[in-house]
């Protein structure tokens, strides 16, 4: 559409534009990004021939306009909105819109349709048509502005600086208006000092600093790229926040206060699996040694297996040490596996869905900042950039879900729309109105809302480009539904679990075919869950872990309970991170529902503690294939010899308690004493028919 070549402009001796050389495709929006004095609004001045060259070509569809008057080249399709809007301030709002049009001779009936189309781009001005346009707010004057440029209906618009003096509420309205105008196909350079703003809009951008080009490229990898950040957007400190206020040495006259934009520092550095492996090895040398310095319960633990740091030579090793289970996490309740003085605990955290003693963990600043920096690892590797918006839809609280979704999202410098689960209608409407292109959610939540926009029609008016889920397995077919229900949408199954630092453990990567494992910051082993041997890469076992940093409570050995596979060769998408396949199942009656962890002992005490019910029971879990809910059902029997008439009032209490305790809500069918089925070895409780087909 444009083509500049080797541009100069003087005002007098003073060189103000030197060699600039840059094109515009048909239909995109080309960013030129500048400080003050940088020769922005000079460049477009002389595209649209107020100021002549003093060399160098301007071409416009391969025509040379170089030295054409400025009313020939309106003719040929440009159209400017100058800084400072440059109104008639004594004409009205329709005459300032009409000069737009003043060089063309249009008929009454395209006149007025033209009028109608502004219109609709500019709602507030419906009733401003014979207002005076000098008695108008800033905002409203810019929109009277760009109306009027636009009323030539150009094939090329030129903006300059159209947020300049204007709120960030009318700033965002303005900004959506030019996207608008963009997706009607016309092609738009648009100057802005507002950098985040300019590069946010566009496809394309230049940086222009003392009349000349210094950097140009796509405008999402400007605006991520961290050296551009630190030249031109600044890097503001706590000690120096004022070096993000470049004003008129810049490119942004506002705070910039998000983190390096630069999604490369979260990635481990190794260059091969050698150098790997040496830095799991001095990390189990260090977890081991602090363990059994720090911990009573590890010194206990291994003193048992004749066990002491030094036997640590290499990974091997690791065999030689005892497994560690959530039991003894319970046993060690309220402070389990603690490593390190109360003074140096900052946070602690809690598994959910069991009764009596939960799963505690707590947690040193350092292990934190580590959750933090792998979560932000994991969105990196999902594509997710501080462009994107995160509609977090996790729990928060004293479960880790919702705080290591928000920290990994604040980490990466998005932005974070922490609604929190349930609570349907919240959050379609915060998917349309905040355009949140990354859900974030359990499995089943993520199938609830992918009804939801089908059912409600949302699927054009949402920008969800990415689906982050976990907590719960879902099969291919499930994850198919959900990405064609939500209009395409990518999904990404994230790992985690409370004991280790909480959600956020792994990332599924593009290739969507495995689970990328931070084995920088643990170890994960396959055992055998009956003879507990190692199993070789590729079998399915069950997951062990062993942390490599974590300082409150370091996790030796852990057994997980789920059933997984280490695929042992390097991934095609090239990570140099080792990989797994994606949770198959547990190698206990443990299942996740609504995103809690619940266990039949959990079920098994509250049924005891309910007077009128007899011992025996069962778990139906099931999903309505129409709603993506799921459903759990407990089915019970009365006492013997309870009568009928309290089934009502029993029900009522064990739902209650249910709710109480496991914060879940379950229908309740209470059948006669002796319904069950019975058996010599051990009854089954859990029927859980959610997954029908394959999940690899």
């Amino acid at each position: 559409m444009l083509k500049i070549e080797n541009l100069s402009v003087h005002y007098g001796p003073a060189q103000a534009l030197d060699g600039v050389t840059l094109d515009i495709a048909k239909g995109g929006t080309v960013a030129l990004v500048g400080a003050n004095g940088a020769g922005k609004s000079t460049l477009l001045k002389t595209i649209m021939g107020v100021l002549r060259p003093s060399a160098g070509q301007i071409y416009l569809e391969g025509e040379k306009i170089t030295r054409l008057s400025s009313t020939r080249i309106v003719r040929k399709g440009v159209a400017l909105s100058p800084e400072g809007r440059e109104l008639f301030g004594e004409l009205t709002v329709r005459e300032n819109l009409c000069l737009g049009v003043a060089n063309q001779r249009l008929e009454r009936a395209e006149l007025e349709s033209r009028i109608a189309t502004m219109l609709n781009y500019f709602p507030p001005l419906q009733n401003r048509l014979q207002q005076l346009a000098g008695t108008l707010s800033g905002g409203e004057q810019q929109m009277v502005a760009m109306g009027r440029a636009l009323m030539s209906q150009p094939r090329l618009l030129l903006l300059d600086e159209p947020s300049l003096g204007l709120s960030p509420l009318i700033t965002d309205q303005l900004f959506d208006i030019i996207r608008q105008v963009a997706r009607g196909g016309t092609t738009i350079l648009l100057v802005e000092q507002n950098a985040a703003r300019a590069l946010s809009a566009s496809q394309k951008a230049y940086l222009l600093a003392n009349g000349r080009i210094v950097d140009s490229g796509k405008s999402e990898d400007l605006l991520n790229d961290p050296q551009l950040r630190r030249t031109f957007l600044g890097a503001g400190s706590e000690n120096n926040p004022d070096a993000s206020r470049l004003g008129a040495s810049g490119l942004t006259n506002i705070r910039l206060e998000k983190n390096r934009m630069d999604q490369s520092i979260f990635q481990p550095s190794f260059r091969d699996e050698d150098e790997l492996a040496a830095h799991q090895l001095k990390g189990l040398q260090w977890t081991v040694k602090h363990a059994y310095e720090g911990s009573s319960f590890y010194r206990d633990h291994f003193d048992g297996a004749a066990i002491r740091p030094g036997d640590i030579r290499r990974l091997k090793d690791i065999e030689k040490l005892p497994f560690t289970t959530a039991e003894d996490l319970r046993d060690g309740y309220p402070f389990p596996l603690r490593a390190v003085p109360f003074e140096q605990i900052v946070r602690i955290h809690a598994s959910s869905g069991t009764t009596g003693k939960r799963k505690v963990l707590c947690y040193t600043q350092k292990d934190v900042d580590d959750w933090a920096h792998f979560f932000a690892r994991g969105y990196a590797m999902a594509g997710v950039t501080p462009l994107d918006r995160i509609q977090i839809a996790v729990g928060y609280g004293v479960w880790t879900a919702g705080l290591g979704f928000q920290l990994g999202c604040e980490k990466i410098g998005a932005m974070a729309v922490p609604v929190g689960p349930g609570n349907v209608d919240m959050q379609c409407q915060f998917l349309v109105d905040f355009q949140s292109t990354v859900f974030c959610s359990t499995a089943s939540m993520a199938l609830l809302m992918a009804e939801e926009v089908h059912h409600r029609g949302l699927a054009g008016k949402i920008n969800v480009k990415k689906i982050i889920y976990g907590s719960e397995r879902s099969s291919r077919g499930m994850r198919r539904k959900i990405s064609e229900l939500f209009g395409g949408a990518e999904l990404f199954d994230i790992p985690g679990l409370t004991e280790l630092y909480g959600p956020g453990t792994g990332m599924e990567c593009s290739q969507h075919d495995c689970i990328h494992y931070w084995g920088d910051y643990y170890l994960l082993e396959i055992i055998d869950p009956d003879t507990l041997q190692p199993l070789p890469p590729g079998e399915w076992g069950e997951m062990v872990v062993t942390t490599l940093c974590k300082e409150a409570a370091p996790l030796i050995r852990y057994r997980t309970r789920d059933i997984t596979r280490i695929i042992p060769e390097r991934c095609p998408c090239g990570s140099i991170l080792p990989r797994h396949s994606r949770i198959k199942g547990r190698t206990d009656d443990m299942f996740i529902f609504r995103g809690v962890n619940i266990y039949p002992s959990s079920i098994d005490d509250i049924v005891s503690h309910v007077p009128g019910l007899g011992s025996e029971y069962q778990v139906h879990l099931s999903r309505d294939e129409e709603s993506g809910r799921d459903a759990m059902e407990v089915v019970v029997e009365k006492g013997k010899g309870v009568e009928k008439g309290r089934i009502p009032e029993i029900t009522a209490e064990l739902s209650h308690q249910i709710k109480k305790q496991l914060l879940v809500s379950t229908a309740i069918k209470v059948v006669d004493y002796g319904d069950l089925p019975r058996s010599e070895r051990k009854s089954q409780r859990i029927f859980d028919k959610r997954i029908q087909d394959s999940i690899v």
